[in-house]
């Protein structure tokens, strides 16, 4: 704390409490309120939600514990200092990537290795504290820099296999929201590491400035991120006409799934239906999702391609129907209509399809 009182500390200690309120607040809605504010339609994971409140509460706490101890002691070789500094490090990096994983609903990778490289950290701010003539802070400020370049190189990876994952099993899925979340995570990580490296007012407040948005799009995540681990079934599944534990012959398996898709997805416009799965597709078609999956790489194209390109042609389809009963044409409901709650994505789509933008493509169509 400063030895007086000027705006900007006030205006820190302001944000500073604010910033607490918030953190114990949705700490509380998101572990005791079963209902959702946002999207109440949407199931989102459980695991995300727990998560997000374990990073609220240790955000509360971490801004409780600090705030006491610069107010009653501000000594900053005295070994409570030390221990506060090594409960910093072993609380807020495990559930930081613990919350992050969860966006991605990867179970695969665990949380433990955080904790493991996160020991040196808490274990030399200790003995800083204990061996004052030895100077400790600079190589373990050294070390952490190192910790938070490895996490960003590690989750821009991870960021970038997960929108592959979602679409190679998700028609209408996308992962900008997942971006833009680690970015913001990104962002305050190395203004919260600025502010314990420089002790600079200027970047704690903007630190905490940051942290309101941050919150709100973490709980608009927490809302409206879909659960991804058990896909709700197609209305009418067909019934299995191939045993998935068997392979038949490669031109018998590829004739017989191109009849099933023909039959139960192109026929019965199965894919108009928004966010349909690869598994629910599968599950629709009678034939094992694996299979499935290898029925595409074979025909050189992706589940993703093959469920927009179908959407595409029945876009243009009723279009010049619409066009020709001179009928008025709205873009962003026919493409709902086509199965699409995105139009960005639909757009994407379009173009990739028709190597053009969908407006250009109705200006052709209207000459």
């Amino acid at each position: 704390m400063p030895e007086q009182i000027t705006p900007l500390s006030i205006l820190y200690l302001l944000l500073h409490g604010a910033g607490t309120a918030v953190c114990i607040v949705l700490f509380l809605y998101l572990l005791l309120c079963r209902g959702k504010a946002i999207a109440p339609d949407i199931t989102p994971p459980a695991r995300l939600r727990r998560w997000a409140a374990a990073l609220f509460g240790i955000m509360a706490m971490t801004h409780i514990w600090w705030i006491l101890f610069y107010t009653y002691s501000d000594d900053t070789n005295s070994l409570i200092y030390g221990l506060l500094v090594a409960a910093d490090c072993m609380a807020l990096p495990p559930v930081f990537v613990g919350t992050l994983l969860t966006m991605l609903q990867d179970r695969r990778r665990p949380i433990w290795p955080i904790i493991v490289v996160m020991v040196p950290c808490a274990v030399i701010a200790v003995l800083q504290i204990a061996l004052p003539s030895i100077d400790l802070t600079t190589p373990n400020k050294i070390y952490g820099l190192i910790l938070v370049a490895a996490f960003i190189i590690y989750m821009v990876i991870a960021v970038r296999q997960y929108g592959r994952w979602l679409r190679d099993n998700y028609a209408d899925l996308e992962n900008k929201e997942v971006w833009l979340s680690l970015m913001l995570f990104i962002g305050l990580i190395l203004l919260l590491m600025s502010y314990e490296y420089t002790d600079n007012y200027v970047m704690s407040t903007i630190a905490h400035l940051l942290g309101f948005p941050l919150a709100g799009l973490l709980l608009w995540r927490v809302e409206t991120l879909k659960d991804l681990s058990t896909d709700s079934l197609p209305p009418k599944p067909a019934q299995r006409e191939a045993c998935p534990c068997k392979t038949p012959s490669p031109k018998g398996e590829i004739s017989h799934i191109r009849q099933l898709l023909a039959k139960h997805c192109e026929d019965t416009r199965l894919y108009l239906q928004t966010d349909l799965t690869l598994s629910q597709l599968s599950v629709a078609v009678g034939v094992n999702r694996y299979y499935l999956s290898q029925y595409f790489t074979s025909q050189d194209t992706s589940y993703y391609e093959y469920i927009h390109d179908l959407r595409v042609d029945y876009f243009i389809a009723r279009y010049r129907e619409l066009a020709a009963a001179q009928k008025p044409i709205v873009a962003q409901q026919l493409a709902q209509e086509s199965g699409y709650h995105s139009y960005s994505t639909f757009s994407t789509a379009f173009k990739r399809r028709m190597d053009k933008s969908v407006s250009a493509w109705m200006r052709e169509e209207e000459q």
